[in-house]
């Protein structure tokens, strides 16, 4: 790997917040709306970062072409907007590593598949909207992860070349889509990563066990 890395980017459910709690409460909400059980936390932990769309089909055995999907879908964003900082929070240390970023004048940016909607309000609340250099959403384009478009985008708005970048994610389409743009990919190991998964085996640049690791990673990248 080269020493070329002059800016951050990160994916957001699962790398830098652990949002995980609310995403699988309001699904149970929505369970509970139809007359279902609770699901476990631990159990649908490892969807949480596959979207709103397998949640929903997950928590009600429907495939993603079934016509239900839509209107339980919309029903989910509504309870998730109810309970959206519920328990969300940084990872732990991840506020160090932007502490750190910062202090070394390093750009860092969002890159996520989450709503503009939902997205911008976490980060108001966790009062982390104005640090970001660059915020591309799942809706900012017309394409989202694992198009390499998002990440291209914000490559653009940091003006830097996505060989520059490195992108870091926890989940096959982070990689897919970093890879796809050019930028180096990290995967976040302690992300939402199923049991069933070899992260392995995605071939990334560099691997996370836990998120005080980052910067020394970074440290192998970055001039």
């Amino acid at each position: 790997m080269t020493n070329s890395i002059r800016a951050v980017l990160f994916d957001l459910d699962g790398t830098l917040l652990d949002t995980a709690p609310d995403l699988i409460y309001a699904l149970n909400c929505l369970r509970q709306h139809h007359g279902l059980t609770d699901l476990s936390l631990a159990d649908m932990r490892p969807i949480a970062n596959l979207g709103s769309k397998a949640l929903v089909c997950r928590a009600f055995d429907i495939k993603d072409d079934d016509a239900k999907l839509s209107p339980l879908r919309e029903e989910f964003l509504n309870f998730y907007e109810q309970h959206i900082t519920r328990a969300t929070q940084f990872f732990p240390h991840i506020e160090n590593v932007l502490l750190a970023l910062d202090q070394r004048h390093i750009p860092w940016g969002i890159v996520t598949n989450k709503l503009k909607r939902h997205t911008h309000v976490i980060l108001e609340r966790l009062q982390l909207s104005h640090r970001p250099a660059c915020i591309v959403c799942g809706d900012t384009l017309s394409k989202s992860k694992p198009d390499p478009a998002p990440i291209r985008y914000a490559c653009e708005l940091l003006n830097q070349e996505p060989a520059d970048c490195v992108y870091i994610g926890d989940a096959i389409t982070d990689v897919m889509a970093s890879k796809a743009a050019g930028t180096k990919a990290l995967v976040a190991l302690y992300g939402y990563i199923h049991a069933n998964e070899d992260p392995f085996e995605w071939k990334a640049d560099g691997y996370i066990k836990k998120p005080e690791e980052i910067l020394d990673a970074l440290n192998l990248l970055i001039e």
